[in-house]
């Protein structure tokens, strides 16, 4: 029992080592700094191109126009591979992940979020722009590309070169390791809890049924992934938007209090949460990591779906790159941090806190019944996440 308990600590001092590696102060700001790069050197193009962005993106797929079609029969829509893209980064980050910094990190932590997300559009645009690129023609005649492929092939030099193949190796590696841990363990976890939560299910059953229709999924390759998650990721999202707006619009008294306290607590978080939170660099932290962890957005992996998509204009499929950080942080983050402090729910600042403080938003405003739909909405979430992670898994192996 003693050797147990020892490994046990280990796993646990080591999790705790590498999680401060990747999520600290020097890699947090390399992501944020490469996003302020491409921004400054596209002249802010999020913002000054915002009108062609959303008439090639949103506008296009409402309209139903050839983003929503795909003509290639080994290729996916471009509408196919960015909702795959955004299965895999609408997840239980998206929920409990906002919760989590918010509890920890204070109001203050959502601001450094939006900033994390402003910048990561560019970050995520680059991304895809090399994805379509770089992509190549795998053995079934499907496109395939992602980081992996634009590392290998992007460094051109005679001394680079060798440094882009072992780059686009570990990344490929790493991205198979994440695919059990972040793409499916965390979310069947997720899904099971809130089964057992709010109906009784026990998790055995749930992993078992899980596991049989993500395999069919998974199984029937880029085809049936896309139009799974065309279907399943504009359902899910409209539904939680509706719900968390509902919860803005009912508590609309306490909006400019909220947003004066996200403001405030970005800079002097101690003021805003009376002393819980007294680092300015616990807030931000907490505000970046929770966005790139949310979006994506310089982890390389979303590039993997767009690669997929049906198009020759690299730049193109780049301007789906900003829709998708502006989809899953700029509206489903901020909703769901809304949510929790338009409802006046107690934060307990400075200790941890998951799903529970987002359902207990919903509950506090509209009553009991609704925690059975914020169950159901947090197993689509983490389901589409299980899909999406699935293929970036596939490409990393192949």
């Amino acid at each position: 029992m003693q050797s147990v308990n020892g490994i046990v600590e280990f796993i646990t001092d080591l999790n705790d080592f590498l999680n401060g590696i990747v999520w600290g102060a020097p890699v947090i700001l390399l992501i944020i700094a490469a996003g302020v790069y491409f921004t400054v050197r596209t002249g802010f193009f999020q913002v000054r191109r915002a009108g062609i962005v959303s008439r090639n993106t949103f506008l296009a797929i409402f309209r139903g126009k050839s983003a929503t079609k795909s003509r290639d029969k080994k290729a996916i829509s471009q509408f196919g591979a960015v909702s795959t893209a955004l299965a895999a980064t609408i997840g239980t980050g998206n929920i409990v992940g906002v919760a989590t910094a918010l509890a920890i990190g204070g109001p203050g932590s959502i601001f450094w979020m939006w900033v994390s997300a402003f910048f990561g559009m560019m970050t995520n645009y680059a991304e895809n722009v090399l994805g379509i690129y770089y992509r190549k023609r795998n053995r079934q005649g499907e496109w395939s590309g992602g980081a992996m492929y634009y590392l290998e092939n992007g460094f051109c030099g005679p001394r680079t070169k060798k440094i882009g193949k072992i780059l686009a190796v570990l990344f490929a590696l790493f991205c198979v390791l994440a695919s059990f841990g972040i793409g499916n363990m965390t979310q069947v976890n997720s899904i099971s809890s809130a089964m057992w939560d709010s109906f009784g299910i026990p998790p055995l059953y749930t992993g078992v049924a899980v596991a049989l229709v993500a395999g069919l999924v998974i199984l029937g390759g880029i085809k049936r992934i896309s139009s799974v998650t065309e279907k399943l990721v504009p359902f899910m999202a409209v539904i939680y938007i509706i719900l968390a707006i509902g919860v803005v619009i009912l508590n609309y008294r306490n909006i400019p209090t909220v947003f004066a306290s996200i403001f405030k607590g970005a800079f002097s978080p101690a003021s805003v949460t009376g002393g819980a939170v007294g680092s300015f660099f616990m807030s931000m932290k907490k505000g970046v990591s929770r966005g790139i962890f949310s979006n994506e957005a310089g982890l390389g992996t979303g590039s993997i779906a767009h690669a997929c998509a049906d198009t020759r204009k690299p730049v193109k499929q780049g301007f789906f790159g900003i829709f998708e950080v502006f989809v899953d942080t700029i509206v489903i983050c901020t909703l769901t941090a809304l949510v929790i402090l338009c409802s006046g729910v107690p934060v307990g600042y400075g200790d941890a806190a998951g799903a529970e403080l987002t359902i207990l938003g919903f509950t506090s405003t509209y009553g009991s019944w609704v925690s059975i739909f914020t169950a159901i909405a947090m197993c689509c979430f983490a389901f589409s996440t299980i899909i999406g992670w699935g293929l970036y898994g596939t490409r990393c192996v192949e």
